[in-house]
């Protein structure tokens, strides 16, 4: 489970079935979609 920031519906949202990515700096983020409206999702650190 993630907790993300959904910027449609403008609160935090749980995804678990949330990926984690590697940017293209090499940092770590998650990416997800919101489980309300289908707007996708992304959360900078914690992999």
């Amino acid at each position: 489970m993630a907790n993300m920031y959904c910027v449609k519906c403008r609160a935090k949202r749980e995804d678990a079935n949330a990926q984690p990515v590697t940017m293209k700096n090499g940092k770590p983020a998650m990416k997800g979609k919101c489980p309300v409206c289908g707007t996708a999702m992304f959360r900078i650190g914690k992999a």
